[in-house]
């Protein structure tokens, strides 16, 4: 880890890896982002302070780490605050899109996708759901075709979809595309202005408390009607207290859940942070020791799934080790009887060793 970036109020600079042994200090060998992001101590901190202060009869405005992490993820997308939803669940955000689609409308999905991206619409029942290969999302549009759903990153193996492929062919046929980034977004660039929603949970490579989650809409709004619209939807949340709403929020605030307050109190803290150090650069970090992980596996005479470009690295038939590593102190993940290692700003090449390691015991 090298590289320098500048803190939050300036002054000198810091290192990449300054900066993450300030904020982690795992007491294993912790490779599986791609279920649970690790909290950075500043957050840990600021969700402390809040339950503190709730415990203490003095409750802080936790409304505005709710701004300030809505703020913080629009400038990560690319947009404006005004086209981001807070919420905690990306299955929410499927199913409000899949409440606005007519009946009989065509969804395309990639085959086996995380069910949160997908499941939504197969309950609306009066929907046809096209799944193909991942490889084939952009070439199997076609006319008719109402929205494209598909996942940035694969959960299971690290894919990744050819995003600017499917953005084309979904602009010839007149289809819509939905794009959870929920396994890309803290170490991908996401380029949200690019598609007609954008979801994510931010529990993983955004390193924030589970309870967080980010839904980007259209300037337009996307045509989405607020089913699930409470108080905090509206235009003067504090004046929609009891009964209708009158005036609905005129932003994408319009579609918030109510939020899981004490995990937005750190969500802010953690956003911060990818900030300062950058997606670039925790990009670049995080392939350089997938890149390590499967070249050593090439020196085990083991091949894991096809995945180039993805610090998600899956590998057939380990999966059933899961259990033996994780006691050994090495965390990663058990999908499809296949191992999955995910490697991210606070991994090290000690960890890529160690788990190679354990492997060739």
């Amino acid at each position: 880890m090298d590289g320098e970036v500048r803190g939050p109020h300036s002054g000198p600079m810091e290192t990449f890896e300054s900066l993450v042994r300030a904020e982690f200090a795992p007491e294993n060998t912790y490779l599986n982002t791609a279920s649970t992001g690790l909290l950075p101590a500043r957050t840990v901190k600021a969700m402390r302070a809040a339950v503190e202060s709730v415990a203490a009869g003095q409750p802080q405005d936790m409304f505005a780490d709710v701004e300030e992490s809505r703020a913080a993820f629009a400038r990560l997308a690319g947009v404006p605050g005004g086209r981001v939803a807070a919420g905690a669940s990306v299955a929410v955000h499927t199913g409000l899109i899949a409440a606005s689609l007519p009946a009989g409308a065509e969804v395309l999905t990639a085959e086996a996708d995380f069910t949160s991206v997908v499941n939504p619409f197969h309950i609306r029942g009066d929907l046809k759901v096209r799944a193909v290969p991942l490889e084939r999302i952009a070439e199997s549009v076609r006319p008719g075709t109402a929205l494209v759903a598909v996942s940035a990153a694969q959960s299971a193996d690290g894919r990744i979809a050819d995003l600017p492929a499917i953005r084309e062919a979904a602009r010839t046929h007149g289809a819509r595309t939905y794009i959870d980034v929920s396994q890309a977004a803290g170490w991908l660039p996401v380029e949200a202005d690019a598609y007609d929603f954008v979801s994510s949970v931010a529990f993983k490579w955004l390193t924030c408390p589970r309870g967080v989650a980010f839904l980007v809409v259209p300037e337009d709004l996307g045509g989405l009607t607020p089913v699930f619209a409470g108080w905090v939807a509206g235009e003067r949340p504090w004046d929609s207290c009891y009964g209708p709403v009158e005036e609905l929020a005129h932003s994408a605030r319009r579609f918030d859940e109510s939020p899981s307050l004490f995990s937005y109190a750190g969500a802010r803290h953690s956003l911060a942070l990818i900030e300062q150090l950058g997606v670039d650069a925790v990009r670049a970090h995080d392939l350089a020791l997938a890149d390590r992980f499967r070249a050593g596996l090439a020196e085990l005479g083991r091949e894991p799934l096809p995945a180039p470009g993805s610090p998600i690295v899956s590998v057939p038939g380990l999966g059933g080790r899961q259990g033996e590593l994780s006691r050994a102190g090495i965390e990663v993940s058990d999908r499809a009887g296949n191992l999955r290692a995910a490697f991210h700003l606070y991994n090290t090449p000690e960890d890529v060793d160690r788990l190679l390691d354990a492997l060739s015991g």
